[in-house]
């Protein structure tokens, strides 16, 4: 292991890799990170499978056999997904079963152009983790108003739920709400709590980078100096409204009974402004009970160079607070900022997902091309 990323893990951060491909999965590319970088999870999202199925030739024998079967393009990009994700559960269940399933999770994504449609995304979840079948997946849900009763039932019917796309803080206690509400109905169905997991996806660098572009429209030395902040004080702002939530009594209710806390998870850690530093939404946000979710170019720079200096978020609200009103005092609105990034991520989301559609499409032309070539050349 590396010092660095040993060091995040010592102070209690979980180290997920944020990229998934059957590439890295065959050449043992994501067992080394396992071994050496601390990495004690993955995930992906619909860009991450849209950027793998467009290069290399590791999906083509899948990709004909579908193609041979006559799948469409819906039915491949299920199998192809599902059977990735499964395999890497498989590679990480030895991490699953050293942590009690705390960690050597793999998430998942429904499709996003379900977000805005909840009871489509508990179906979906459903037929996705009866697919995968491995104790240690997680199903993404995005964080919208309409998914939070997608969240609840899900989480009632006993499967994981790494909920994604969560930029406010009031959205992130109504994640809390639907995750608890969904544990207790769980319980009411006999479910073992013990076996449920969670954690809820803040996003970071996205966060600095709206605000930042509106600090910018303000030109003021002042708005200048609140570039680089908003993203961190609102990451820390949400941990805050974690410990309180998971202090209640309603907690220690579900506790007694075996649940497990659903983990603050930071995402979108990349950092966008090459004048910060390239560890920031890392070494900024160290504590302990967290996810850390790092593109491999990150999770790279924070094995060489991050300095890690123990906890760096606990004691932090009084300045984060300072931070977010005084960009409030600007005319910067929060509220406005968080919607946007919300619909930006959804529809970013269903972007890639047409993305990855047309790739599978594209590639399952090319087979039946190919077959029909070879079928002229035996006549």
């Amino acid at each position: 292991m590396t010092a660095n990323t040993q060091a995040l893990s010592d102070a209690g951060v979980s180290i997920w890799l944020d990229d998934l491909s059957r590439e890295r999965l065959g050449d043992g590319s994501l067992r080394q990170l396992i071994e050496g970088k601390n990495v004690v999870g993955v995930t992906t999202n619909p860009t991450i499978f849209a950027s793998a199925l467009a290069k290399g030739e590791a999906y083509d024998k899948q990709v004909e056999e579908l193609a041979a079967a006559g799948a469409d393009v819906e039915t491949a990009v299920f199998e192809i997904t599902t059977a990735d994700v499964a395999e890497a559960c498989d590679l990480f269940a030895p991490v699953a079963a050293a942590t009690n399933g705390v960690d050597g999770r793999v998430s998942l994504e429904v499709d996003p152009r379900m977000a805005r449609d909840g009871d489509k995304t508990v179906a979906e979840a459903a037929r996705l983790a009866e697919k995968v079948g491995k104790s240690n997946l997680h199903i993404k849900i995005p964080g919208t108003y309409e998914g939070l009763d997608a969240i609840t039932k899900t989480l009632a019917a006993g499967i994981s739920v790494n909920v994604t796309l969560i930029f406010s803080l009031e959205r992130y206690r109504a994640v809390i709400n639907a995750f608890m509400t969904g544990l207790e109905q769980a319980k009411e169905n006999g479910k073992d709590l013990s076996t449920i997991h969670s954690v809820a996806s803040f996003f970071v660098s996205r966060v600095d980078t709206e605000i930042d572009k509106r600090l910018d429209a303000v030109g003021s030395d002042e708005a200048k100096a609140l570039k680089g902040k908003a993203g961190l004080a609102n990451a820390r702002l949400a941990f805050q409204i974690f410990e309180q939530q998971f202090a209640t009594e309603r907690w220690a209710t579900l506790a007694d009974a075996g649940a497990k806390p659903q983990r603050p998870l930071w995402a979108s850690t990349g950092v966008k402004d090459p004048n910060l530093p390239d560890t920031l939404y890392v070494t900024e946000l160290v504590t302990q009970g967290v996810v850390n979710t790092m593109p491999e170019k990150t999770l790279d720079a924070a094995a060489d160079h991050a300095d890690v200096t123990g906890d760096t978020i606990r004691g932090s609200y009084d300045d984060a607070n300072a931070t977010l009103d005084a960009i409030d005092k600007l005319g910067i609105s929060y509220d406005d900022v968080v919607k946007v990034l919300e619909d930006e991520g959804v529809s970013k989301f269903e972007v890639s997902w047409s993305e990855l559609l047309e790739t599978v499409q594209n590639a399952l032309d090319g087979a039946k091309a190919k077959v029909g070539a070879g079928s002229e050349g035996t006549r």
